[in-house]
């Protein structure tokens, strides 16, 4: 029997991964020379949530940042959207993530 991702995150193990898809608002233009500062200010706010920052691109086309974050839990990485938010510099479509081997336990599990 497979372990639930959920335990694995509580005994320490593997985190999950979710993509934020990221477009700044009218406030967040207006100051875009800060976007780095504000990069830098998002890790340390994902960490309060106790996850953490992989990568961050900026981007061109319908979204002007894409973030790739690690959290303990959807909880956790929902309370760090919000946060984020709530800041009022960007408006955020955060995505969980699955890597290749989370994917086949999926699959495996699907498949009966």
């Amino acid at each position: 029997m497979s372990i639930s991702r959920s335990r694995e995150i509580t005994n320490g193990g593997i985190m999950a991964t979710y993509i934020t898809l990221i477009s700044w608002t009218d406030q967040g233009i207006k100051a875009f020379s800060k976007t780095i500062d504000r990069a830098e200010a998002a890790s340390q706010l994902v960490a309060k949530f106790g996850g953490n920052s992989k990568q961050y691109y900026w981007t061109m086309g319908a979204y002007d940042f894409v973030g790739v974050f690690e959290a303990p839990d959807d909880e956790s990485a929902t309370a760090y959207a919000l946060a984020l938010s709530s800041l009022g510099n960007v408006r955020t479509t955060t995505m969980r993530a699955f890597d290749a081997a989370e994917m086949r336990e999926i699959v495996a599990k699907a498949a009966g």
